[in-house]
């Protein structure tokens, strides 16, 4: 039995195909390869791009690397989070939560993929992390920018 579309269904797909598009998913096997890339099936996939579908909350991640797009809206769009749960997370202070942003975390979200930007990246910040300490240690020296 064909699924019947869902108003929510046709804005997800409203939003992840043309996103898929200017990712590169175009042309004949644009769907297989959006398939192999996001770990969906081939058919999930067509479901999606009819708009007759949502999928599964755990392809919502990959979906949004292959894309572009911001997996927060991915959540709010698919209806796994609504906009006013989304805000309070986004107001959450992350060191309430106890969550640091890691220095492979920081180069990932910039989009720094190349192995030598990402190891300058991780030098100039262990470089600021012992200007501040040393700056902190020691309030005459001034802050880190003098000290560059």
């Amino acid at each position: 039995m064909e699924p019947t579309p869902t108003p929510r269904a046709r804005r997800f797909a409203d939003l992840v195909v043309p996103a898929a598009e200017r990712a590169g998913y175009t042309g004949r096997g644009a769907k297989a390869q959006f398939a192999r890339d996001t770990g969906m099936t081939e058919s999930s996939v067509t479901r999606l791009w009819q708009g007759k579908s949502l999928p599964e909350p755990r392809f919502f991640e990959p979906i949004a690397e292959h894309t572009g797009l911001d997996v927060r809206t991915l959540l709010v769009e698919g209806g796994v989070l609504s906009h006013e749960s989304l805000r309070s997370l986004s107001e959450t202070d992350r060191s309430q939560v106890r969550s640091r942003l890691t220095p492979e975390e920081a180069a990932d979200r910039l989009g720094i993929r190349d192995d030598a930007d990402r190891q300058f990246f991780f030098a100039t910040l262990e470089r600021l992390k012992s200007l501040h300490d040393d700056a902190s240690d020691n309030p005459d020296r001034g802050g880190a920018a003098a000290q560059m």
